[in-house]
């Protein structure tokens, strides 16, 4: 049976797990500005300090995968209607492969073009994500261990680090976060130390 959390609190990811699916999901309220809303989930990839070592070490849809599937992304679904196992978007975690500097993944969500939609958070509910053990890397469902619901309303973020996923006294651990920021992927990107051209 799935732990649910709230915002703030935090949960230890059972030591038998191999490989992790964070599953997200959302929906986009009905709204009349023409656009459909492009949410993308990425992945930092963070050290001691919390911050990446350089930028390849940022999962997101124009680099997908990280060390050889250690971390990767399934890609960008453009239109928030989810696929059959209810997930908008997943990134998959191998803790078997993951090096030993790494001592945090952090996972967000953010707008696609927000300000030129003007669209923001506000504008999207029943948010979600989900922590699944998973048997191998074609397993898109897996068991639901860890449930973490967005219930916050977020009025003008268009940017969210849902989750973190670290590493303390060798144990994993899950924190949920539901953070919002303003300024986007570039907002995001600052934050855990990636450059921005």
């Amino acid at each position: 049976m799935a732990v649910s959390l709230k915002k703030g609190q935090r949960a230890t990811i059972d030591n038998s797990m191999k490989m992790a699916l964070i599953g997200l999901g959302w929906d986009p309220n009905k709204y009349d500005g023409g656009h459909d809303f492009d949410l993308d989930a990425s992945a930092f990839i963070c050290g001691a300090n919390g911050k990446v070592r350089n930028d390849e070490d940022f999962v997101f849809y124009n680099n997908p995968d990280w060390h050889d599937h250690t971390v990767w992304s399934t890609g960008d679904d453009r239109t928030g209607a989810g696929s059959d196992n209810g997930d908008d978007e997943q990134i998959f975690i191998d803790f078997t492969k993951l090096p030993e500097w790494v001592e945090k993944i952090a996972i967000t969500v953010t707008i696609y073009e927000a300000e030129e939609r003007r669209q923001n958070f506000g504008q999207v509910s029943n948010a979600y994500v989900r922590v699944a053990k998973i048997k191998d890397e074609n397993d898109t469902t897996g068991e639901t261990v860890i449930q973490f619901d967005l219930e916050e309303e977020f009025s003008i973020e268009t940017a969210l680090v849902v989750c973190e996923i670290y590493k303390k006294n060798g144990e994993w651990r899950f924190n949920a976060v539901a953070g919002g920021y303003q300024g986007g992927l570039a907002a995001l990107c600052k934050n855990y130390g990636v450059e921005v051209g």
